[in-house]
């Protein structure tokens, strides 16, 4: 008895790097012996075996080149680490364009086109870009900026090539130009100069040359933390490797700017101000100028003021109306700013915080000093009410923020000693 047999031969049919086996079946004329095959029922199951093998592979041929990937819930992470060329050269008989143009229609919905064929190209996420620009190529991402000055004509890379290494900001009104000259003349051309005008008078500064280069920024009736929080970010100060943050009624005959950095680099001074002439208004004990040497980090106070010779005021302290921060020192304090206690009160005790061993990194410069004039110039710009001058309102809140802030400080700490099971004996300390 002679029969047809059946032999099964593979063919692949290639999906993005997997070859399926698809069943193709062939018809050999082979004769099989009738003694091979004992009774009639195993005949028929090798018969019905081989219509099966043929119908599974007529659709598995069928279906599966034209599957849609677009429909498969699938990591995009999984097909950017394919690699086309291993299923150029592996599954060729699939086709090249049709491969990467099924791999680019799942990865993104923009068209890019060869000259032939429009191809879908990938979507972009990178989260190791800014938060909110994870959806641009890390190469177009400008994450900081600065102050410095470009020109409207010509070509960027033929602005002018100054790029000053240090800030100075001054919180300023009119009345103070003259002491104001006379400071910025102080600081050399590696120092971009920002003033803060809370008059609202920025026209009158022309006057002087170097107003030209200057940056003004001008809101009416506010304070230098005001203006620090909102336009001192980290990320546009950046480039500069201090930032002084001072006030307008600053004497500074007994100043140099750059011989103050080269004593703050010496001692390796992350937070620091310039000594403060003795016979000056009310002073710290700790900020007061010092004879005989360039730099300090401690004093003694009043007894019972420092029960830590190392906390303020007895270290780690300086004052807010002339610190000078590093780069790295101003990131930590930006954020430390509350956005609505503008006076700055309290800061001083908390900048510690923002440094390593606080009572070595943070000092005064004694061989660079200055006098503080305490001239109420802000204070004036208050409201009087019921009798009160307007200074009287805004010494009252200076208080006020400073309370505020403590309890703020104190209360964060707790929250976050506790929430992670840490019971702290002393939180100030």
């Amino acid at each position: 008895m002679v029969l047809t047999s059946y032999t099964i031969q593979p063919k692949k049919s290639c999906i993005l790097n997997v070859c399926m086996p698809q069943m193709i079946v062939s018809t050999m004329g082979t004769p099989i012996r009738s003694g091979k095959i004992r009774n009639s029922k195993e005949k028929m199951r090798l018969i019905v075996a081989a219509f099966a093998g043929i119908v599974f592979g007529v659709f598995l041929g069928l279906s599966f080149p034209t599957l849609s990937l677009t429909k498969m819930n699938l990591p995009s992470s999984l097909f950017r680490s394919i690699n086309l060329a291993y299923v150029d050269d592996k599954c060729s008989k699939f086709g090249t364009k049709s491969i990467r143009h099924t791999w680019a229609s799942f990865m993104g919905d923009r068209s890019l086109s060869n000259g032939h064929h429009t191809l879908e190209v990938p979507k972009i996420w990178v989260p190791s870009n800014p938060r909110g620009a994870e959806r641009l190529p890390p190469g177009i991402v400008n994450s900081q900026s600065d102050f410095y000055l470009h020109r409207l004509w010509g070509l960027p890379h033929q602005d002018p090539s100054i790029k000053p290494k240090y800030l100075v900001t001054f919180t300023v009104g009119i009345d103070q130009k003259d002491n104001i000259d006379a400071a910025i003349k102080k600081f050399s051309e590696n120092f971009t100069i920002v003033l803060f005008h809370y008059d609202g008078r920025v026209s009158e500064w022309e006057q002087f040359e170097w107003s030209k280069q200057a940056i003004h920024i001008s809101v009416s009736k506010q304070t230098k933390w005001w203006y620090a929080k909102r336009f001192l970010h980290p990320d546009i100060v950046a480039p500069y490797d201090y930032i002084f943050i001072w006030d307008e009624d600053l004497g500074t005959e007994h100043f140099d700017a750059e011989e103050y950095l080269k004593l703050v680099r010496k001692y390796g001074l992350e937070i620091s101000q310039p000594g403060v002439d003795p016979s000056s208004s009310i002073t710290w004990q700790m900020t007061k100028k010092r004879d005989g040497g360039e730099v300090h980090k401690d004093t003694v106070e009043r007894p019972g003021w420092c029960p830590d010779p190392h906390l303020p005021p007895c270290a780690a302290f300086v004052e807010i109306m002339a610190p000078v921060f590093s780069r790295d020192a101003w990131r930590c304090v930006w954020h430390m700013i509350q956005n609505d206690l503008v006076h700055g009160w309290g800061l001083d005790f908390a900048l510690r915080k923002c440094v390593k061993t606080p009572h070595q990194t943070i000092g005064v410069v004694d061989s660079q000093w200055i006098v503080h004039q305490s001239v109420p110039s802000l204070g004036n710009q208050g409201q009087a009410y019921d009798g009160r001058a307007p200074w009287e309102g805004v010494r009252e809140r200076c208080h006020r923020e400073w309370t505020i802030f403590k309890e703020r400080m104190a209360k964060a700490e707790l929250d976050y000693f506790q929430g992670m099971g840490i019971v702290p004996l002393n939180i100030s300390s």
